[in-house]
């Protein structure tokens, strides 16, 4: 079952000024310490950031209007599993908003698609909730 959807597209130049402008206080405001690791060690910092800048807007988008009351931007963290396959891992209010939208029985679901072609950087989104049953059934993402 489909809880929500969101998609967005950011120009990497647009994060480059932020990040010149603002510097740490973009970086420490918007992102969690795995995640600006990642970028710093990248060659091409601004692209990783911008990639997980809008898959956080998307998510936002996936989880409702209402979600950004209150959601930080350091509670919607974007990691990668071993396979190099992009996760989220929710906190705060954000996990509560996850867990507000999941029906009774069920076991909620992020999927996450990030792709690039500079300038731009795009996040899809899909939240969706199968039952506690089929989801145990599901294999781990390594």
């Amino acid at each position: 079952m489909i809880l929500g959807i969101g998609a967005d597209l950011v120009d990497t130049r647009r994060i480059a000024a932020a990040l010149a402008r603002f510097g740490d206080r973009f970086r420490n405001r918007c992102f969690a310490d795995l995640e600006i690791a990642r970028a710093e060690g990248a060659s091409n910092p601004a692209l990783v950031y911008a990639k997980r800048f809008a898959a956080k807007e998307a998510v936002w988008k996936a989880l409702g209007d209402e979600a950004r009351d209150g959601i930080k931007w350091r509670e919607l963290v974007v990691e990668n599993a071993r396979s190099g396959k992009p996760r989220f891992v929710l906190s705060g209010r954000a996990a509560a908003r996850l867990a507000e939208l999941t029906p009774k029985g069920m076991i909620a679901r992020i999927d996450l698609s990030l792709s690039d072609e500079p300038p731009y950087a795009q996040a899809f989104v899909v939240v969706s909730a199968a039952p506690a049953s089929l989801e145990a059934l599901r294999p781990a993402d390594g």
